[in-house]
């Protein structure tokens, strides 16, 4: 059964539809558990303040980072990828009953794992490094997610297999719907590896199996749970191609060079989960070399023709519109007031500036050894997963909420503020503990005076200054976050219904119109921005090495 949309056009399955919703209405809960341990989490480590418990803390360093890293990412990624497949296409959903079981899964295992870990029987972190042993029903929740995800992902190929068979498109699918399908590829590899390590290490916590090699268990376990971030990038990068198009009427200015990018990110990008493997004695170096030097360039090249296209789909349109005056005008006269358009925007240069240089940067074998186990790492996350791929999840649900919900925006006003407080919240975060990071403070530890152990150490006094304002951009970020949630909570169940394209409070734009090239280049702006992040990458990229050669003195 379907309905058409009246904005859009689309035929909308019902079923599908009603999946969509709820797949995104359970990322909305996880994201609430993640950001409130977020905020307590920031308040211990800020040491004037050190709020919580050691117990505590290693306890809601677990809960946050399997629902901020997993539950929220994920249930998102299976409502974008039923959208992808379904109402972007105009087909029926190819197997409702089993959505249900999907859901269900899902929705078991977020609730029993977040239940054994409250509870204290998994602190072990979001690894759960062997030989640390969890309750066994924690495992059995992370299991139950991940079969329910891969189910979901299983029938985002079956509607795809319908779309074909119905020719919903022509020789290529969608560019959105396209990038969908590599993030698709992606969680597939990806869930079947958290498959082959969970399961016997749930054995073993029934005691049925004797021991879990800790090494096998590492090498393994990064194939999931670096590899699940991967999904989140070609999941972002293909909502940043459909928000240029619903904002400015973009399209990629070569759709094939955009299509080839993601292919190479299924072809090499999971191999970024070596940096995590760099001390482990077990590997050569020499496979740890080739999969943090060479090989990983190959899915940077990937990132870096996204970067590039994305704003040039922008810029190309909007000159086209008619905004031609100067290299920036097409920039300055962008539709800033849409909160949808503003996310996609400081994603990009959010994940570009921080995200994407540091990951480069600390995933290569000789810089690596500088940071790892320092605060630095989970900065560079705050970098990519927060400010790249939640904001970007955020602002287009400024979209999915009159489309799918039928319901307008409830505080269009806070909407347009919300991702900038978020975007500076999670730079002045991120940021930070990158600094503090380069300064020596480490990872995971609750206490970072090392108060009552046998050793002390005097960290840089700027250390103080960098912990401010990490709590600072913390709260920021935990605020901006408040008001999206309750932005969604009171739209989607309180909110005016939409009736009709006149109670669109976002514009949907036509397709900018054909027109002739003004110069030499189709987006001068675009190549002036992108030699400005290349010139950013390099100083910090000869930073690090610089950091590196003065590390140890050699005599």
């Amino acid at each position: 059964m379907f309905r058409t949309c009246d904005i859009t056009g689309f035929k909308v399955d019902l079923k599908a539809q009603q999946l969509i919703r709820l797949n995104a209405v359970f990322a909305v809960i996880s994201l609430l558990g993640a950001v409130i341990a977020a905020l307590l989490l920031v308040f211990t480590r800020y040491q004037p303040v050190h709020l919580l418990s050691s117990e505590w803390y290693y306890r809601l360093v677990t809960y946050h980072g399997v629902n901020a890293l997993i539950f929220w990412i994920v249930f998102f990624e299976i409502a974008g990828l039923y959208f992808g497949s379904t109402v972007v296409l105009n087909i029926r959903f190819c197997a409702p009953r089993l959505g249900w079981l999907s859901l269900i899964l899902m929705v078991a295992g977020f609730i029993l794992t977040d239940i054994m870990i409250l509870a204290g029987k998994a602190d072990v972190m979001m690894t759960s490094y062997t030989p640390l042993k969890a309750d066994p029903l924690y495992y059995l929740g992370i299991i139950l997610f991940a079969v329910g995800a891969l189910l979901g992902v299983v029938l985002f190929f079956g509607n795809l297999m319908i779309a074909r068979q119905e020719k919903a498109f022509g020789d290529t699918m969608p560019l959105f719907t396209y990038g969908m399908m590599t993030a698709a590829i992606i969680a597939f590899i990806t869930l079947v590896t958290g498959a082959i390590i969970y399961i016997p290490t749930f054995l073993w916590s029934l005691g049925l199996i004797e021991n879990v090699d800790a090494g096998m268990y590492k090498l393994i376990w990064w194939g999931l749970g670096h590899s699940s971030q991967q999904i989140n990038v070609a999941a972002m990068v293909s909502i940043w191609y459909l928000g240029s198009f619903l904002a400015v009427g973009g399209t990629s200015i070569n759709e094939r060079i955009s299509r080839l990018a993601f292919v190479l990110y299924i072809m090499f990008i999971c191999l970024a989960s070596a940096h995590h493997l760099l001390t482990d004695p077990g590997l050569s170096s020499a496979w740890k070399v080739w999969n943090t030097s060479y090989a990983m360039y190959l899915a940077v090249l990937a990132s870096m023709i996204h970067a590039f296209a994305v704003p040039s789909s922008i810029e190309s349109a909007q000159r086209r519109w008619g905004y031609n005056k100067g290299l920036f005008e097409w920039l300055v006269k962008a539709p800033w007031s849409n909160p949808a358009f503003s996310s996609i925007v400081l994603a990009c240069i959010g994940f570009g500036f921080i995200g994407g240089t540091t990951g480069v940067i600390f995933g290569m074998e000789q810089t690596n050894i500088i940071v790892h186990n320092t605060i630095a790492i989970p900065g560079h996350f705050k970098g990519t997963v927060v400010i790249g791929t939640t904001l970007t999840f955020m602002g287009v649900t400024y979209y999915l909420i009159p489309l799918i919900f039928r319901r307008k925006i409830v505080g269009l006003g806070w909407a347009r503020w919300q991702p900038w407080m978020f975007f500076f919240g999670i730079a002045l975060l991120s940021v930070s503990m990158i600094v503090l990071g380069q300064l020596g403070v480490p990872r995971r530890h609750w206490d970072s005076t090392f108060s009552g152990g046998p050793f002390t150490y005097n960290f840089n006094p700027a250390t103080d200054f960098f912990w401010t304002l990490m709590m600072l951009g913390g709260t920021l970020a935990f605020l901006a976050t408040l008001i999206w949630i309750l932005i969604v909570v009171i739209s989607v169940f309180f909110g005016p219904k939409v009736n009709g394209p006149e109670d669109m409070q976002l514009p949907i734009s036509a397709l900018a119109p054909e027109g002739k090239r003004q110069g030499k280049y189709e987006a001068p702006g675009t190549l002036i921005l992108t030699l400005a992040f290349l010139a950013t990458f390099l100083i910090l990229f000869f930073l690090n090495w610089k950091w590196l050669a003065a590390t140890w003195g050699v005599y």
